[in-house]
């Protein structure tokens, strides 16, 4: 895992948005297609600032996948991460295809034609981000790191359902849907190359047992450790409880 810190979110975006950049141009140029997961939430959003303004990514060759969505809220709430994605990337620049998760419906109704289409080929970049509870997409502790499913139904435990209540998504912890469907752990992993952008204090404690602590099933996003292709991008605040070693192995940008 290869950690990463910025001044503030501002340039944790920028630079996670051209290192995406450059691994979709170069996935293209050899392969003729690329594909990415695109993660949701407040990490997110200079991400897919900077990534919408790349414009030598050549995006009709390049299609997306959604990494989790809420069940039982439909696409206009505004806390629905297909209203997100739609509104912060996929309007903003001409995919190939991209396969949203509805937040409607049963997934066995719609589900089947995204896992095709998800297991069709490798994916060449993985955005995500870390929750305040060390999950990784809604995959809540603990984490089910065995399963090689390609997303799973699961129930959101009360940290992460106050997180979104916390970053303005809901009113009231009752306004929370209890539900989602994530991306599993280990189809996260097939990626070639992730990057994790995690601004913020309080999510300091949750990056601090990521990267120091042993891989856990109670810290999901321990799991990154196993990957040899991770890039961890923090904001100063995110990266303050980080020990002494980490910090020496880190690059500023």
């Amino acid at each position: 895992m290869r950690i990463v810190i910025a001044d503030h979110p501002v340039g944790m975006g920028a630079w996670v948005a051209a290192q995406a950049a450059a691994e979709l141009r170069a996935a293209v140029d050899q392969r003729g297609h690329a594909r990415l997961i695109v993660a949701t939430g407040s990490s997110q959003f200079e991400v897919l600032r900077g990534l919408v303004a790349a414009k030598d990514v050549p995006w009709d060759r390049v299609t997306g996948f959604h990494l989790d969505e809420y069940l039982g809220l439909d696409s206009n709430h505004p806390a629905s991460f297909c209203r997100y994605l739609q509104e912060r990337f996929v309007s903003k620049v001409p995919l190939a295809a991209f396969h949203f998760l509805h937040g409607t419906g049963m997934p066995q109704q719609w589900l089947a034609p995204i896992v095709a289409a998800l297991q069709a080929a490798p994916i060449d970049v993985a955005l995500v981000g870390i929750g305040e509870n060390g999950h990784l997409a809604f995959n809540d502790p603990p984490a089910d790191f065995q399963t090689e499913e390609p997303y799973l139904i699961v129930r959101l435990d009360e940290a992460c359902r106050a997180q979104q209540v916390g970053e303005g998504w809901f009113a009231s912890l009752d306004d929370v849907p209890t539900e989602a469907i994530s991306m599993s752990v280990r189809q996260i992993l097939k990626s070639r190359r992730i990057f994790c952008s995690v601004p913020d204090r309080r999510k300091s404690v949750a990056v601090q047992k990521s990267v120091e602590g042993r891989v856990d099933p109670l810290v999901p996003a321990s799991i990154l450790q196993t990957h040899g292709n991770v890039d961890l991008a923090l904001d100063r605040a995110a990266a303050s409880l980080l020990g002494t070693a980490s910090l020496e192995r880190a690059r500023e940008v």
